[in-house]
């Protein structure tokens, strides 16, 4: 398989955007002005600097030669995952949960996802740091879920009991 060069792969991607684009806008590929598709292929060249390519693309965008909508996303989803990485039992470890801090709406699950090699648990924190009946989990070995519904807003802690050290926040708006 052959691997594009670092310089060409842009290229490649703001012309699918602005194909794409183009195409969501209800327009022809014959509207993109010649001098745009040059300016592209001397970029991908190394002909034209990748500053000079981009300010070619916000001009299009300032010009509105490229309009872009803004479309609001309406999520349904009401479930969310935090996982624990590999590593997260270490110490020393940079592995922390993944988000450290979720922030999720009113009525969202969330799911804890071991992928740590060793067992962790979820035990829920009062501000001072001990644990209360809320949601606690029973121990996860590797590749174990735990979920929790949380029906009320406020900032909620919980760390594992084992590895103390590792805390984390979901945040319920």
């Amino acid at each position: 398989m052959e691997h594009f060069p670092k310089k060409t792969t842009l290229p490649i991607i703001v012309c699918s955007i602005l194909l794409i684009s183009v195409s969501a806008n209800a327009a022809n590929a014959e509207s993109v002005p010649e001098w745009v598709k040059n300016t592209a292929l001397w970029y991908g060249q190394g002909i034209v600097s990748e500053q000079e390519f981009l300010n070619m693309i916000k001009f299009l965008i300032d010009n509105d030669v490229i309009t872009i909508e803004a479309q609001e996303e309406i999520s349904t989803k009401k479930d969310s995952t935090i996982t624990i990485p590999n590593g997260n039992f270490n110490v020393s470890s940079t592995s922390f949960y993944l988000p450290l801090n979720l922030e999720i709406p009113v009525g969202t699950t969330v799911t804890w996802v071991n992928n740590d090699s060793v067992p962790h648990n979820i035990q829920s924190q009062d501000d001072s740091g001990k644990v209360i009946d809320m949601f606690n989990s029973p121990p996860l070995s590797t590749g174990d879920k735990f979920s929790y519904t949380f029906e009320e807003d406020g900032i909620f802690k919980y760390h594992c009991s084992w590895h103390p050290w590792r805390v984390g926040l979901v945040t319920v708006n």
